[in-house]
């Protein structure tokens, strides 16, 4: 029970790697606190719900934040891939705001509950394409490099506090977020076919870096990107 009477703020928690990070973290004993645009049916009874969309306001959660806060997850993402020829300003700030602005803002409104634990956590999650150039990624590889760059610059200025940050990278994962490049046997195939291990990323793969990352078993790793992507980002294995 590794989070056993311990509270962590799960944004973005009702779907996907989020929803999955809540069943593994219950099952660990955490009390989870769950801001995010809808309530699941799919949760445990014991969640505690705010409603939330970051991209009106996070103002909310500094109310709903309990004394002291064990740990945060900014689990709130997209995936917009279109050519770069159609990509307006409009996309690149939008992408913006919910990926870097949104995680910003939450870890702000929760800041002095985070301080009052002696040895908090905060995870956020970025991409492979931060640092592998693809195609069609131009506006969501910009927002998910400030990302890197958002967690690089707090780890310092937090390390002091007991405040770590971290940064999990995964590549294409299941879940509903990416359903429609994972919506036909063959782009299933392609997908798997990408990745040195040969298949795409499941939510319980993410979910389990992000629960070591929160927990005391890590608690001597701060300002690291850790790639949860199939060997993607780093590793060719064709000629």
């Amino acid at each position: 029970m590794r989070f056993e009477n311990k509270n962590i703020l799960i944004v973005g928690a009702s779907s996907g790697i989020g929803l999955d990070l809540v069943h593994t973290l219950n099952a660990e004993g955490a009390n989870i606190l769950a801001a995010c645009r809808s309530r699941s049916p799919l949760w445990p009874e014991s969640v505690k719900y705010l409603e939330m969309d970051v991209l009106d306001s996070t103002s909310a959660l500094s109310s709903f934040m309990p004394e002291e806060l064990y740990g945060l997850v900014y689990c709130v993402g997209n995936i917009n891939l279109k050519p770069f020829g159609r990509i307006s300003e409009s996309d690149f700030i939008d992408d913006f705001k919910l990926n870097v602005v949104g995680a910003a803002s939450s870890i702000q409104q929760s800041l002095k509950s985070l301080k009052n634990s002696s040895s908090a956590s905060i995870v956020l999650i970025s991409s492979v394409a931060a640092r592998t150039g693809m195609a069609f990624h131009s506006s969501i590889a910009a927002s998910k490099a400030a990302i890197e760059g958002l967690a690089l610059s707090l780890a310092a200025e937090l390390s002091s506090l007991q405040i770590r940050v971290n940064v999990v990278a995964p590549s294409l994962t299941d879940t509903p977020l990416a359903s429609k490049l994972l919506n036909t046997p063959e782009k299933m195939e392609a997908a798997a076919k990408r990745h040195p291990l040969g298949k795409y990323g499941a939510a319980k793969d993410i979910s389990a870096a992000i629960a070591f990352l929160l927990s005391a078993e890590s608690n001597w790793i701060t300002g690291q990107i850790i790639p949860v992507d199939g060997g993607l980002g780093n590793l060719k294995t064709t000629f």
